[in-house]
């Protein structure tokens, strides 16, 4: 069973989420506070995390931040906190997904999916993709440059398999939103400029000029055919 680690101090919003999650057949803990919160992340090794911004004590983006340098765990941002600001410094950080208070807790319980479907690579299956000096084993979300095993979140793993899977094409926003969340939510097409800066940072040698994952200007982006 699948284990989802709440992190969030209102204890109506965790016994929302809980009821939902568990009804869609999710194991579940809580921690009500940052400190609180990195701890079960270590002991627990959740699958997931649902993770509040606004936290007593340690702040949610200091704990994403601790969270990142340790481990790529699949984490949902969910937060009150809804400038458009916030939400690229948490996706910067290497955040997975998005959600601002007030929330539909069917539409988290699908996200959750969703991420954790991406981060499993179920949908691809066995798969090796090399491209130059890329190679992206599937399977165990595992990407390296040369020699170099590269850390990289899911989300940013199958934004980067979806491009390599057909080097050349140009791909707008909205199709890589669809593709990486694999469900139908409101596009945030600016979460995919964050998520390319974001590999763009481990793989390019200088990012400000890439090589690699080219932008297409007005369009979107795609990845240079070797």
């Amino acid at each position: 069973m699948r284990k989802i680690l709440i992190v969030e101090d209102e204890q109506r919003i965790v016994q929302l989420a809980r009821d939902y999650l568990e009804r869609a057949g999710y194991a579940v803990e809580a921690a009500t506070d940052g400190t609180t919160a990195v701890s079960a992340a270590r002991s627990a090794r959740p699958d997931l995390i649902v993770l509040d911004l606004g936290l007593p004590g340690r702040d949610g983006l200091d704990v994403l931040r601790l969270l990142r340098r340790e481990s790529n765990t699949p984490v949902i941002i969910l937060t009150a906190r809804g400038e458009e600001t916030d939400k690229l410094v948490g996706l910067e950080l290497g955040a997975d997904d998005y959600m601002v208070k007030p929330f539909s807790p069917k539409e988290l319980v699908a996200r959750v999916r969703a991420v954790l479907r991406r981060a499993e690579g179920a949908a691809e299956g066995a798969e090796m993709i090399r491209i130059g000096d890329l190679t992206l084993d599937v399977p165990r979300l595992r990407l390296t440059v040369g020699e170099r095993t590269v850390d990289v979140t899911p989300t940013e793993f199958h934004l980067l398999a979806v491009l390599a899977r057909q080097p050349g094409r140009i791909f707008t926003r909205a199709q890589l939103l669809d593709a990486v969340h694999g469900v139908a939510f409101e596009s945030y097409e600016r979460a995919i400029d964050t998520h390319i800066k974001n590999l763009r940072r481990k793989i390019e040698p200088d990012p400000r000029r890439p090589r690699t994952i080219l932008t297409v200007y007005g369009v979107g982006y795609r990845l240079a055919e070797p």
